[in-house]
């Protein structure tokens, strides 16, 4: 049974061994680099669209005879003259035009607005009155800004994993093919060591993430989409804390994966199963995302739940209870990745020369 002091000690090492995979990533020129690429490309992302929306355009309109004078007022309107309201509805749902105007007495102005998934402020702004506007298929989100929001989501959880998940490997064999490792074992327990170089990663990965969710608040701020913030705040909330989890996860299999070899040049062979589990959900929920029932699947699966989960979040297609019934499953998946990922970590680390097999590792 371990002593309150020789927890505290282990404790003490493990956030020493932390400290030193920090130390070595902030020293590392490529590293800061690329972090300081990472933010501004994320900044100029957000500027640009934000922009972008902004930006006076030219709106097709449909309009019969009898509106057409209505419609050729409009700032900015490509008008197409229809026959009837049936036309008009038609090139509406086929996205041939952004709305329509035909005649109607139901709000007394003489001619109501047909829009298909929401109503066009640009032309509405255009109109000295505000007529009746009439939805034809009512969406919850922006499509557009559905399909962004999930693959920001997705490039973000991606490129960490990957990076990171990269690093941690790259570590582990590097210390095997010195011998450095052998000395830091005699110090401490390997399941500390491994316990460091995971919260150390951690802790670097999650500080990206939190500087990536201040730019993309401050982006939307500067470009006033007070809109789109007030509806993506609480989901970037919930990405970050399953990409908390699901970066352990990760991690604690990457470092595992690690120690089955000796040679860098072999990491790839053990790594990469790992890549295409997170590289596989991503391409599903960008593929997906407008698909209820398979984002619904992979938003409970723990390799794509981080990405998921959030975006049916932000298009208010999950519940609150689903999100804690997600991060549960996540969790739990997690406890299990560490408990596997350490049993194979200890019993691959001293092992040097040919490649450990998997049943071997977990053998002991």
């Amino acid at each position: 049974m371990n002593t309150p002091d020789s927890t505290t000690s282990q404790a003490s090492a493990v956030w020493l061994v932390a400290e030193r995979e920090i130390a070595s990533k902030l020293r590392s020129k490529a590293f800061m680099i690329s972090t300081g690429i990472l933010l501004l490309v994320a900044l100029a992302g957000v500027l640009i669209g934000g922009f972008a929306s902004k930006a006076p355009s030219t709106d097709a309109v449909a309009a019969t005879s009898q509106t057409a004078s209505v419609a050729e007022a409009l700032p900015n309107a490509e008008v197409t003259e229809v026959a009837d309201r049936a036309e008009a509805e038609k090139l509406v749902k086929s996205d041939d035009v952004v709305a329509a105007i035909v005649p109607g007495d139901e709000s007394g102005f003489g001619y109501v607005i047909l829009a298909k998934e929401s109503a066009p402020s640009s032309i509405l702004m255009g109109l000295s009155k505000t007529p009746t506007v009439e939805i034809l298929q009512p969406a919850t989100t922006n499509p557009l800004v559905r399909y962004f929001v999930a693959i920001g989501f997705g490039i973000v959880f991606l490129m960490a994993a990957s990076t990171f998940g990269g690093t941690i490997a790259q570590s582990v064999v590097e210390e095997k093919q010195t011998r450095v490792v052998e000395l830091l074992i005699s110090a401490i327990p390997t399941r500390v060591l491994l316990a460091g170089k995971v919260i150390g990663n951690t802790v670097l990965a999650m500080s990206q993430i939190v500087l990536l969710a201040a730019i993309a608040v401050v982006g939307l701020i500067v470009t006033d989409q007070n809109e789109l913030l007030s509806g993506i705040g609480a989901p970037i909330l919930w990405f970050a804390v399953f990409f908390l989890f699901g970066f352990i996860l990760l991690a604690s299999l990457y470092a595992a994966a690690a120690a089955m070899v000796s040679r860098q040049e072999d990491i790839g062979s053990t790594t990469m199963p790992l890549m295409m589990l997170v590289m596989l959900p991503y391409f599903l929920v960008i593929f997906f995302n407008d698909n209820p029932l398979v984002l619904t699947i992979l938003s409970y699966v723990p390799f794509s739940a981080p990405v998921g989960m959030p975006v049916r979040l932000f298009v208010g297609e999950a519940e609150w209870w689903e999100a804690v019934l997600s991060l549960v499953i996540l969790i739990a998946s997690c406890v299990a990745a560490i408990w596997v990922g350490s049993k194979i970590y200890e019993n691959s680390l001293l092992r040097m020369g040919a490649r450990v097999k998997l049943m071997e590792a977990l053998r002991g």
